[in-house]
């Protein structure tokens, strides 16, 4: 151990036994160094790493005091299934909220149950907290993943963004996706009612929520509109009114590019709604349902600091722009 910390050890151990007392005047660095025979650099670094560990802090002009024993900050192990702007929201928001609480470690496993397994296995008694979003290949076994998230105790697992049926009671803080689509095409079926068709672009490599195709079929059944699923706009053939929606940024490039080389209007001969916001859309004036990344992520943290175990459905949102 380096002669920095163990002064800084030393100081530490006096401000946890009780020998300083909150708002003590500590020695200036100058009185340290001569009293003990160590030297000022040595000092001024160890006070640096009170000071950056909230032990003490230091006021112009009068010295260094004893703040106390700094509250102990929650090990937070976050695990996502991927990384793209609207989880960065997530992110950003959640650490925002835990504040200077937490600690927050970010992993990602890809969609790859196999890569959870792994990270839980080798990481769980690390940490105070585990969050994890839950989505996966289509092929991956349920029974498994549900075995593995009951492996984590349930006061110790909040689950985002999608949820797993057969838990403990653990936080969540998710979406409901058959049921937020369908609401939100209802909320606008007026709006809607120039299409006769609707396409949904669901890809292979996307691995979105199967439970999308559930809610917009219910919509099209009550609505008489024909129906169709497509693994992708590359190939699709434009038909006058057909509402698409999409859920790839890529697909989102194709259906305007086709629609300009075939002189369709947006918003008029066909229409295209685009799944969770990003800058982009806002920018091309593409209508969106979106859920509220930054209110998941806050809400997640909340829960986290108050250790409350809540199932918060978090709100959907439709934004109409130029495109429908």
């Amino acid at each position: 151990m380096s002669r920095v910390q163990q002064v800084a050890d030393t100081v530490k151990k006096e401000i946890i036994k009780g020998g300083l007392r909150k708002d003590d005047q500590l020695p200036s660095i100058n009185d340290f160094s001569r009293t003990y025979s160590v030297a000022r650099d040595t000092v001024e670094k160890a006070y640096r790493i009170l000071k950056d560990e909230r032990y003490i802090v230091s006021v112009k002009g009068r010295g260094y005091f004893v703040k106390g024993i700094p509250a102990k900050k929650l090990k937070v192990l976050l695990v996502m299934n991927k990384i793209s702007d609207y989880k960065k929201n997530v992110y950003n928001s959640f650490v925002k909220t835990l504040g200077d609480k937490a600690l927050v470690d970010l992993q990602i496993h890809h969609y790859r149950f196999d890569i959870l397994r792994d990270i839980i296995e080798s990481r769980m008694t690390q940490y105070d907290h585990i969050v994890i979003m839950p989505h996966f290949t289509h092929d991956t076994d349920p029974k498994k993943v549900l075995a593995l998230l009951k492996s984590i105790p349930s006061g110790k697992l909040t689950i985002l963004d999608k949820r797993v049926a057969g838990l403990d009671h653990p936080a969540e803080i998710c979406q409901d996706f058959e049921n937020d689509i369908f609401d939100a095409l209802m909320s606008q079926h007026r709006l809607l009612e120039k299409y006769n068709n609707l396409v949904v672009i669901l890809r292979e490599d996307e691995f979105h929520p199967r439970e999308i195709i559930k809610g917009i079929k219910r919509f099209c059944r009550k609505h008489q509109k024909n129906f169709k699923v497509a693994a992708g706009a590359e190939e699709l053939t434009l038909r006058p009114a057909t509402l698409y929606i999409e859920t790839s940024e890529s697909d989102l490039a194709h259906l305007i590019k086709k629609a300009k080389e075939l002189g369709l209007k947006l918003g008029k001969d066909i229409g295209i709604i685009s799944f969770n916001e990003t800058v982009l859309k806002d920018l091309l004036q593409v209508t969106v349902v979106t859920t509220d990344f930054d209110k998941m992520g806050e809400a997640a943290a909340t829960c986290l600091l108050k250790n409350d175990r809540q199932k918060i459905k978090v709100p959907f949102n439709f934004v109409k722009r130029k495109t429908v």
